[in-house]
């Protein structure tokens, strides 16, 4: 059974959030610091994190940056009271995975850790598949009915994320940060530029569309 860890301070929040998570089908853990947290991790098992920013001692971002440097591809998801974008930010680039801002509604959290327990397989697989359309990470390549189509590494990792997480919108600082990370020349433009690129070589393609979310970014919706 996939294990969940919760790492909040607040025990009746914590209470709450592993009773979500319980009825949803999932084993969850809960503890209320980030030594806790290494303690469990340490022992193994556990296939996710859901951790809070403001905790005594150590707090969320530091944690996820100390656990990024011994496992990079464990699932984390930071729950935040902070709703301002340098937060967000550094919670991305200390590497995780997704955030929720407080109140938690616990039915979308269940949502948010499904779709990334899916990223996760897909990452193991290293291969994803909607309708006629597979995108291989071993290869970097992608195919629709078996035919490849010509991508860049940048192209494809783009590809890759959205289709990752579709209905999803990330915002083109998100998608800057992450793949023109260190060319501080590049604009938020160049993001466009790629995006349309990609529609553009995938036009005949009706198993998803990349979606323009105005004053925003970008979003895959998938037609299948």
């Amino acid at each position: 059974m996939v294990r969940v860890l919760v790492v909040e301070d607040d025990e009746r929040l914590n209470q709450i959030v592993c009773s979500g998570i319980q009825a949803a089908g999932y084993e969850a853990q809960g503890c209320v610091n980030a030594q806790e947290a290494f303690d469990c991790l340490y022992s193994g098992g556990i296939d996710m994190i859901v951790s809070d920013i403001m905790m005594p001692g150590m707090d969320g971002i530091e944690m996820v940056d100390n656990i990024r440097r011994i496992n990079k591809t464990i699932p984390i998801l930071l729950m935040t009271a902070r709703d301002d974008f340098a937060s967000k930010r550094r919670g991305f680039r200390a590497g995780i995975d997704d955030y929720m801002v407080k109140p938690i509604d616990v039915d979308e959290l269940i949502l948010r850790i499904e779709a990334l327990l899916r990223r996760a397989r897909i990452e193991a697989e290293k291969r994803l598949t909607v309708g006629r359309t597979v995108l291989d990470a071993e290869e970097m390549c992608a195919y629709v009915d078996g035919e490849e189509i010509s991508l860049t590494v940048r192209e494809f990792n783009i590809l890759y994320k959205l289709l990752s997480y579709p209905k999803r919108t990330f915002s083109r600082a998100q998608l800057m940060d992450e793949f023109w990370s260190g060319e501080s020349s590049a604009s938020l433009r160049a993001v466009d530029v790629y995006i349309t690129r990609i529609r553009d070589k995938f036009s005949d393609c009706e198993d998803f569309k990349i979606v323009t979310v105005h004053g925003l970014g970008y979003k895959a919706v998938l037609s299948v």
